[in-house]
């Protein structure tokens, strides 16, 4: 497994308050890999749904210690009839029966949810072999988000030349509108914090300060004024969030352009958290840059949620694993 500065980074400040993470898919070779790396590392507890004789197999083959890591298989478990009658008293009143409540139960990216929605987890992981809508779909029934009126995004930690920036919606919000794009920057903004970065916000567009014109450039010159206003507000005024728009890429990350475009901006030239206009433009961008310059990429994030349910691409190699799982743990401690 590559080891590097950042991953490092992530994994001590993981292991300064160890969580404890559900992994639904057991059955994938990378994931046991990066579990018992997340184990030997101390960096978090794990549950790993699955097989439990072959997974005991698995690590005993490659002499893997399970110290740390426990296994369920969600069919065996005695937490069964707990969390289907957990998941029929959450789901009745939208029209699901215990019947359907005791089916879906048996489905593990359910079954871990359920887990972190009693308390038997801090979070999840998900997605070597699924979906992102079959591991977002049972978060947002089950862990819910935050707050009613606003929506629920992700980002996704790119790191290049040992610096990390953080990218937002590469996966969640296809077509944002201006409200959306707004709650995306300053939920962005504050996962940045987490992380700690000092956040510096840029708007994306292919326009800076009105030099080209647009629908799209509207959208993001007007989702930039309605987060400026939400920084204002009693609840995030005590954060120390920088953000501007609308922003050109150079000039969001390059100083010199900075100085021609946007002189006066306290972000330009300095950004380190990049809010895309469209999904399109920011999965295609990321996906660039990991695949093209070999930069490091850990998403995505979900932000909004009551507790941290995370996505993984089906693409993931070990290292990205191990990196989303301390992620996980870090976003669990308060």
């Amino acid at each position: 497994m590559k080891m590097t500065k950042f991953l490092d980074n992530l994994l001590d400040r993981a292991s300064n308050d160890v969580k404890t993470i559900v992994l639904p898919e057991g059955e994938d070779e990378r994931i046991l890999a990066a579990a018992h790396y997340i184990a030997e590392r101390k960096a978090a507890k794990l549950i790993i749904l699955g097989e439990v004789e072959e997974i005991k197999s698995y690590f005993a083959k490659n002499s893997w210690s399970l110290d740390g890591i426990e296994i369920f298989k969600p069919e065996e478990s005695p937490m069964l009839e707990e969390l289907t009658n957990l998941l029929y008293e959450l789901r009745k009143e939208k029209g699901l029966s215990l019947d359907d409540a005791k089916k879906l139960a048996l489905n593990y990216n359910y079954f871990g949810t359920l887990m972190v929605k009693a308390g038997y987890a801090d979070g999840l992981v998900s997605g070597a072999n699924h979906s992102t809508a079959d591991t977002v779909r049972p978060a947002l029934q089950i862990i819910k988000s935050t707050h009613k009126d606003r929506s629920v995004s992700s980002s996704l930690i790119l790191v290049a030349n040992d610096k990390p920036y953080l990218m937002a919606d590469c996966a969640i919000i296809i077509n944002p509108t201006e409200k959306e794009l707004a709650d995306m920057a300053v939920a962005t903004g504050q996962t940045a914090l987490k992380f700690g970065l000092d956040p510096k916000v840029a708007m994306l567009s292919y326009s800076t300060y009105g030099s080209g014109s647009g629908g799209m450039v509207d959208k993001v010159r007007n989702a930039t004024a309605l987060a400026k206003e939400m920084l204002k507000s009693d609840e995030f005024k005590h954060l120390p969030i920088e953000l501007d728009g609308e922003l050109q890429a150079d000039a969001a990350l390059d100083e010199v352009v900075a100085k021609k475009k946007a002189p006066e901006s306290k972000v330009a030239g300095q950004a380190n958290v990049l809010i895309f206009p469209c999904l399109e433009v920011g999965n295609i961008s990321y996906k660039l840059l990991q695949r093209l310059c070999g930069c490091e990429a850990y998403g995505p994030i979900m932000q909004g949620m009551n507790a941290p349910v995370n996505d993984l691409s089906r693409g993931a190699l070990v290292e990205d694993i191990v990196g989303m799982i301390a992620i996980t743990a870090i976003q669990a401690t308060k």
